[in-house]
């Protein structure tokens, strides 16, 4: 597989190898042992699926606080999608900082998302079903969230207000400078 370090420290892009033949392809999603030894220092333990039927829906940016705090795989099982992480960890050299990138079923590349960053995508394909594995059980009273369109951010995303199709949930989400600090940066990518 390929492993790619971006400009936030502990944010990787990894893209598993295909064995095509006539009848298509076969890739591992995910190998403990090789995933780890890519700096994927996280134990998974909950799948979860999202289909979005509209192009430009945006989900996000969600996070889930201590003690249920989660990092994140995140791969495009059809379509494709625009994919933020910003870091949230107070202390952070990155604080406030997001890392974006293109996901898709065709390139079959995936972002790690470590814990202590909140995490959304905007579809760029009506259809889109993104897949992601967690490291944390959801948490209701754990839940949380940055205003996706927060200007503070700076993330440029394929739709503006107008056109992205946004949850009632996520219209009404903070601002990053009114959240306290809900992680703290040690060092290194734990929250």
């Amino acid at each position: 597989m390929q492993v790619e370090t971006t400009p936030i420290a502990g944010v990787l892009l990894i893209t598993p190898r295909r064995f095509f033949d006539d009848r298509g392809y076969f890739v591992e999603l995910y190998q403990e042992e090789r995933y780890r030894a890519a700096g994927v220092d996280a134990r998974f333990m909950q799948d979860n699926r999202s289909l979005s039927r509209p192009v430009y829906t945006v989900r996000g940016l969600h996070f889930q606080r201590p003690p249920f705090a989660q990092a994140k795989l995140v791969q495009v099982l059809r379509g494709s999608i625009v994919d933020v992480a910003v870091d949230i960890r107070h202390g952070s050299p990155t604080f406030g900082r997001h890392v974006a990138v293109t996901l898709s079923a065709e390139a079959g590349n995936q972002l790690y998302v470590p814990a202590g960053f909140a995490h959304g995508f905007c579809t760029l394909e009506p259809d889109t079903e993104v897949h992601y594995k967690v490291s944390a059980p959801y948490s209701r009273e754990h839940d949380g969230g940055i205003h996706w369109a927060d200007p503070a951010l700076g993330i440029d995303w394929p739709a503006g207000p107008d056109r992205a199709v946004v949850s009632d949930k996520d219209r009404v989400l903070p601002r990053l400078a009114d959240l306290g600090p809900l992680f703290h940066y040690e060092g290194g990518t734990d929250a």
